[in-house]
């Protein structure tokens, strides 16, 4: 209970002003819930996590088990999920029991990702097709980016699907790539996997882009022009560093497309904000 009521003690002076009195409150100064209209039980306890969530229904077991709140916990954390679509109708669905079992899938992923996903399917909590599994990794928060490299390089089916659920619009392309590359950890080895990464990011940049100017085998040498120069600069092995002359050289020379300005910014974001892809693993 240490961590409900250190919560309600934040939330102390809130009750007191929206009708908590005397008569309703505890020996330690805090409301009983059950005691406060259901409507402003639940708003208190909306603000806690899970645990402390499951904490409160050792006391107000209706309310803190109430289905409005786990709903909204599960969409916090997890998006979209094909079960949300399948579980209005379905009898003695509860989304609290549904939480747990994203948690026991996400702990799971995170450890071996394959596995995750068979979790995910054999209790139908996503349907076994690549743009919805694509779906659940886009939109879910609790996954490790590295688990879901692993998974991509072996499921280019569902790399696919999630490259098109990306949006860049109106981005500058090293941006691009950084949040692109937060969500799913850049490959480790320029191999195969990371070509067709880069080749369906350009094409997915472009779609998005259309009034840039560059073609989708622009932005692909640029992607690589950038990488390549995010780890000259970031490099502690590396003693010459490019200078920007030498970028805006290189890279003008590589493709017609790119102007020397266009260069020249591509080369600044790089030197003041860093990598495009830094390794997490």
């Amino acid at each position: 209970m240490g961590q409900i009521l250190k919560r309600l003690q934040e939330l102390d002076p809130v009750c007191r002003g929206l009708g908590g009195t005397s008569s309703s409150q505890n020996s330690n100064g805090f409301p009983d819930l059950s005691q406060l209209p259901p409507e402003l039980g639940l708003a208190i306890l909306s603000h806690l996590n899970p645990t402390d969530l499951c904490l409160a229904a050792c006391v107000w077991q209706n309310l803190a088990n109430d289905e409005l709140l786990w709903h909204d916990l599960c969409k916090s954390v997890w998006g979209y999920v094909s079960v949300y679509s399948h579980c209005r109708h379905a009898i003695g669905f509860s989304y609290r029991r549904m939480f747990l079992q994203l948690d026991e899938a996400s702990l799971t992923f995170n450890g071996d990702p394959f596995e995750g996903v068979e979790y995910l399917i054999h209790y139908e909590l996503v349907d076994d097709e690549p743009l919805e599994i694509a779906k659940f990794l886009h939109t879910a928060k609790n996954l490790l980016p590295e688990k879901k490299r692993e998974f991509l390089d072996r499921r280019r089916d569902v790399l696919a699907h999630l490259l098109k659920l990306q949006n860049f619009e109106r981005m500058f392309l090293p941006n691009a790539l950084r949040q692109f590359f937060a969500e799913i950890s850049a490959p480790n080895d320029r191999d195969g996997f990371l070509a067709e990464v880069i080749d369906r990011f350009s094409d997915q940049f472009t779609s998005c882009n259309p009034s840039l100017g560059l073609s989708k085998d622009a932005v692909f040498l640029l992607c690589y022009s950038l990488i390549m120069l995010s780890v000259d600069l970031s490099s502690p092995h590396v003693k010459n560093k490019m200078s920007k002359r030498e970028f805006i050289k290189n890279t003008c020379r590589a493709t017609a497309e790119v102007s020397n300005d266009l260069a020249g910014h591509l080369y600044d974001n790089i030197y003041l904000i860093g990598h495009v892809a830094p390794q997490t693993s």
